[in-house]
């Protein structure tokens, strides 16, 4: 590519930003007041839900959906002003972390004034008048084979970065939007700054090629809802990992999750698709799987264990961030630990039994060694594999692990060396 990957994205994770539930307020300005706990917490990147205005036209709900656009380069009233969020993005930016708007190209609201300035600009039903895909019917759907709607959609783009001066994009849908525009728009946004570029998508890794940085890991994940509700084997992990590796460009990145706006609003995850105590393994393995950016939704680190609603305002209750200290623990040893950045080797180690699932990861001196018992009963294994090193240290503050011991995990519990 001619504008490569920033240095800072192969060790980065994200932390996913709902300013509407955040607080009681629902604004820039009092989410500002998390920025040193999260940043405490170690997070470096922050990526927020669309803060464009929202249209009105065949809303839904009382507040109507992030992802229908009516303004491209404006911000969403709800959450505060264009100057609270520059001030925002300063005080992050400031405090060393990066800030990714969340992008949506492939739609506007109902009510975008492109509608009836740039009729043409849209994709036309029968009836010619503009249509929507899938059920979002709040939405109208833009037509990439016009020169003119994709010069607009660049020009907005670019207008983020140098107004406001933010870090990338992680592009809503992005597999229903041409590849060939990804490609122009990435180079023209690169020529302004060294941005990240996060694809929502998965198995697509024309869009790797086309300049973005990571994609979505919903093969990884439906996988991991499998093996937490017993339908699957660990050894399935490594086919998801070959996959990647034959079918990604070499240094391409995947971003891991266990829950994020649309899986926790429709789907309960991670307190309802990992039930109980199950999220922890799960947890760690997309902190430490190869080309893994890890993502936190808001409110994981509570946890806060229900649903939040999308159209309408519900407010996540913070208090305890009981999980905090478990992913600072992970948070700090994927940014710290060059085992854990992208292009780092990856070995998978054989164990005795078939519920646990082991392996190493290495790049120079820096080595992890990760263990997880995917299932409810308690595993002791022996390595036939044997790790790279004699003795490793406990990440999390327990016993030290000498290699040629056996290892004995408890249900659904892991290790880190």
């Amino acid at each position: 590519a001619p504008y490569p990957t920033p240095d800072w994205v192969r060790s980065t994770n994200i932390y996913e930003v709902n300013v509407r539930q955040y607080t009681p307020q629902g604004t820039f300005n009092a989410f500002k007041t998390a920025l040193p706990r999260l940043k405490e917490m170690g997070v470096q990147t922050l990526w927020f839900m669309p803060i464009t205005p929202i249209s009105k036209v065949d809303r839904k709900g009382a507040l109507g959906s992030y992802y229908a656009v009516q303004n491209y380069t404006a911000v969403n009233p709800e959450f505060g002003t264009l100057d609270d969020w520059k001030a925002l993005v300063k005080e992050a930016q400031g405090m060393g972390f990066k800030v990714i708007i969340d992008w949506v190209a492939n739609h506007t609201g109902a009510d975008h004034a492109w509608l009836t300035q740039h009729p043409d600009f849209y994709i036309k039903d029968s009836t010619g008048k503009a249509a929507y895909a899938f059920d979002w019917s709040d939405t109208r759907e833009l037509d990439y084979s016009n020169r003119r709607l994709r010069d607009s959609m660049i020009s907005s783009m670019q207008w983020w970065l140098t107004e406001t001066g933010i870090d990338g994009f992680r592009c809503d849908v992005a597999g229903e939007v041409p590849t060939d525009f990804w490609q122009e728009a990435i180079t023209s946004l690169r020529r302004i700054k060294p941005i990240f570029m996060l694809a929502e998508a998965t198995g697509k890794p024309d869009l790797l090629r086309a300049g973005f940085d990571a994609d979505y890991t919903w093969d990884a994940f439906g996988l991991m809802k499998d093996l937490a509700n017993g339908k699957s084997t660990p050894a399935a992990l490594d086919s998801i990992i070959n996959r990647a590796d034959t079918a990604y460009p070499r240094n391409s990145m995947r971003m891991f999750f266990t829950s994020n706006h649309d899986e926790n609003s429709w789907n309960k995850a991670d307190y309802g698709t990992m039930p109980g105590a199950v999220h922890a393994p799960f947890s760690v393995l997309t902190f430490t799987l190869p080309r893994s950016i890890p993502l936190i939704y808001s409110g994981q680190e509570e946890p806060f264990l229900d649903s939040v609603s999308f159209f309408y305002k519900d407010t996540i209750t913070f208090g305890n961030y009981s999980r905090a200290p478990f992913y600072k623990t992970l948070l700090n040893l994927h940014s710290s630990n060059a085992a854990l950045h992208s292009g780092a080797g990856f070995k998978k180690l054989a164990t005795t039994g078939d519920k646990v699932y082991a392996f190493e990861r290495s790049s120079g001196a820096y080595k992890v060694l990760v263990a997880v018992n995917l299932s409810a009963q308690s595993r002791t294994v022996s390595f036939i594999t044997a790790p790279a090193t004699a003795s490793w240290q406990n990440v999390f503050g327990g016993a030290a692990f000498e290699a040629e011991k056996p290892l004995t995990l408890e249900p659904w519990g892991y290790r880190v060396y």
